[in-house]
């Protein structure tokens, strides 16, 4: 038979037995489906992570309190035992380092905001002047904190944007009163809408001067320092100045944990890039089990056309012919089922982006190309058992089963 006949053959043979050749089609299309919508989970995750973290800008070192001992960032690196508080005077300190540029301490507490009747719970963060560069924010409305002496409490805040619309609706928000637990402030600036950054929405944000901060929650512990390097190149020798700063004032033990941006982010990529290929080879196995479907249902129809193998035998088929031509349907299977179960990979993956927007989830290319390979390759292994039973059959014999 020439090659266009052959396919003729398996494509009617498919299509001859409908209900077997749509299980086998949907069964290899759950299997690539399953790549493509969870590496599109993970890949996607990876990206949210890693474009959170670049979000804090290119040259940041975050110090925390509390000593990581494992000796290098990973996952348990913003947990940490504290035995000594982080405190404003360490962040003024910090300043003192010549590559350091900017540095902005953080007190993050939960409190209510009243004003006018309205009162609505809210996330307070105690900061200084220099955060907003840090960040790489901007303000839609009046102006951000004063620079000021870090242990001066302003009675003043700068609040964002979606709360300003649930408190004052169109009417101006820059100058009015509000109370922010006990302690009465006067809104000085509105962030603009729709800044993120590490799960941070400044869109309901109230920002206060970090002493105004510390004084709301009784507290003298700063959660985190945000300390900006002069350039990219003077990240590791800012780091170490900065060590060298906190060693001296904590009687020369260094009880905290300077981490980098770039390390930060490295160890999330490989993290969750390592997880994403866990989670494809987890799918794919399920390729695996409908490659032995495709075996265990080529097996029966080699049973079920004995008759039809023995009458191309008598008409001079070779051994060859008829193993090409149960492959080729393996084949056609195969790449029937790895089509579709694309094309629903990527609906599911949409489904999650419209779920989830802020969640890039693309299935990554080698996925894809992984996935549809893996499904064609498995159905032609899985398709040669069949393919050699049929084509060891004696016509004669075959014939006599017709």
């Amino acid at each position: 038979m020439s090659p266009r006949d052959t396919l003729r053959f398996a494509a009617g043979a498919a299509f001859g037995y409908p209900l077997r050749t749509a299980l086998m089609v949907l069964a290899m299309a759950i299997g690539v489906a399953a790549v493509v919508v969870l590496t599109a989970l993970g890949d996607g995750a990876r990206r949210y992570v890693v474009g959170e973290f670049a979000s804090l800008g290119a040259n940041l070192i975050i110090v925390l309190p509390g000593r990581n001992e494992t000796g290098g960032v990973n996952a348990g690196s913003f947990v940490t035992s504290t035995p000594r508080d982080l405190t404003v005077a360490d962040a003024s300190a910090l300043l003192r380092a010549p590559l350091a540029a900017r540095m902005a301490p953080l007190s993050v507490g939960n409190s209510e905001i009243a004003v006018g009747g309205k009162l609505r719970e809210v996330m307070v963060l105690g900061t200084s002047a220099d955060y907003l560069d840090i960040r790489h924010y901007s303000l839609s409305q009046g102006r951000f904190l004063p620079r000021e002496d870090l242990n001066r409490a302003g009675a003043v805040a700068v609040i964002g944007d979606k709360l300003r619309e649930e408190l004052f609706g169109n009417e101006p928000a820059v100058g009015r009163m509000v109370r922010v637990g006990d302690t009465r402030l006067r809104i000085i600036g509105v962030m603009a809408r729709g800044a993120q950054g590490l799960g941070l929405n400044t869109d309901e944000l109230v920002i206060v001067p970090v002493a105004t901060a510390l004084a709301m929650f009784n507290t003298n512990t700063l959660f985190r320092i945000m300390v900006e390097a002069r350039s990219r190149e003077a990240l590791g020798p800012a780091q170490k100045q900065m060590e060298d700063i906190l060693r001296a004032r904590h009687d020369g033990e260094l009880d905290v944990t300077l981490i980098t941006q770039d390390a930060v982010l490295g160890t999330f990529d490989r993290i969750l890039g390592a997880l994403t290929m866990a989670v494809a080879g987890i799918a794919a196995i399920s390729l695996a089990v409908a490659g032995i479907l495709v075996m265990n249902v080529m097996l029966v129809a080699v049973t079920q056309r004995t008759g039809e193998i023995g009458l191309l035998k008598a008409l001079g088929a070779s051994a060859r012919t008829i193993r090409l031509a149960f492959l080729t349907e393996a084949a056609l299977l195969s790449l029937a089922g790895a089509l579709v179960g694309y094309g629903l990979g990527q609906l599911g993956a949409w489904a999650i982006r419209l779920t989830w927007p802020v969640l890039p989830a693309w299935p990554p290319d080698w996925a894809v190309v992984a996935g549809l390979g893996t499904a064609l390759g498995t159905g032609l292994l899985f398709g040669v058992l069949p393919a050699r039973r049929a084509a060891r059959l004696d016509p004669v014999q075959a014939l006599a089963k017709r």
